[in-house]
């Protein structure tokens, strides 16, 4: 698995890193062994992975048709957790240089100095070899093999090609952030289907107007360090049509799983029901940067909240629609 976007709490008035701590001047080195073991864990950015596992574990219930085999799920989000947070360690070593100058990204472990470059280089690979293992072992090859790919598309075709390039960075970079659909259905089957790949690009949809939202509240944080995310080249209004662009056919997607997977009433409800208000918040957002460039007349992290209260709820009713129908 790799990450799509952030699974945060931020607030306008609080905005946080992706370890959850809240803007502010960098503090000194660590003090204790539990700032060390604290900066680790931040490395592997805990929301992110929680997200993952979220588009991850329902995904499990459908392909059972049920509750899947409690082990099956244990060492399938183990794996997935592993697999999640060595790729964002990779990530965060890369990334030191403009982590260090962004506000968003500035209390991380590299830029506070608490780990060492080589020494999260290594955390990384012990992370990425255990998340294969567990996932060969304790699953199945396939799952293994697709966590391995996600975690090489996220470092090397997102953060080493893409981020710093292009304004389509983290439309085909996030990608890696929908394997975890597929890894989810795998491990239960131990084979590939349309329906996980329906799920798929409805997370692949989902991820433009996720980040774009994030990217728009923080975009002086990445016009300052020359990644060209799309909120730091193209003025407010134009993202906002792209967001809900891609919303569209988010919620188009989300409703061709009813067919495909052939699922009851309860999913094809709530995703029209969810896509709806999402597409509202879309609209709005929209509405806001046609009339302003302020971002706090903007507000776009109320649609970034919005995201991900709307996958979380979506992949939910993924999993309670098999269990309605048992």
């Amino acid at each position: 698995m790799s990450q799509a976007g952030p699974h945060a709490a931020a607030s306008d008035r609080q905005p946080t890193s992706d370890d959850g701590t809240v803007d502010g001047a960098v503090p000194a080195g660590p003090k204790t062994w539990r700032d060390v073991v604290a900066a680790y864990v931040g490395l592997t950015k805990p929301r992110v992975i929680e997200l993952l596992l979220l588009t991850t574990v329902p995904v499990m219930f459908y392909a059972a048709r049920g509750v899947p085999e409690l082990s099956t799920v244990v060492w399938t989000v183990l794996g997935g957790a592993l697999s999640a947070g060595s790729a964002s360690v990779f990530n965060c070593v890369y990334d030191r240089d403009i982590d260090e100058q962004m506000r968003r990204t500035r209390r991380r472990a590299l830029p506070r100095h608490i780990v060492s470059p080589t020494a999260a280089l290594v955390f990384g690979f012990v992370l990425g070899i255990a998340s294969t293992v567990v996932l060969y072992l304790g699953v199945n090859r396939l799952s293994a093999t697709l966590s391995v790919t996600a975690i090489a598309f996220y470092v090397f075709v997102y953060t080493m090609l893409l981020k710093r390039r292009t304004t389509q960075n983290i439309v085909w970079g996030g990608i890696a952030g929908c394997f975890p659909t597929l890894i989810g259905w795998t491990a239960v089957t131990d084979r590939l289907a349309w329906t996980p790949v329906v799920l798929f690009m409805v997370v692949f949809f989902w991820t433009p107007p996720h980040t774009w939202a994030l990217a728009l509240r923080y975009r002086e944080d990445y016009r300052n360090v020359d990644v060209p995310m799309l909120p730091v080249v193209r003025p407010a209004a134009e993202v906002g049509r792209q967001v809900v662009l891609y919303s569209w056919v988010m919620v188009a997607t989300s409703l061709v799983l009813w067919p495909v997977a052939g699922t009851s009433l309860l999913y094809p409800v709530a995703a029209a029901v969810l896509g709806g208000v999402f597409l509202l918040e879309a609209h709005r957002m929209w509405a806001r940067t046609r009339s302003s460039e302020v971002l706090s007349e903007i507000n776009p992290m109320r649609l970034f909240h919005a995201s991900n209260l709307y996958l979380s709820l979506l992949f939910v009713a993924v999993a309670l629609d098999p269990l309605l129908v048992r």
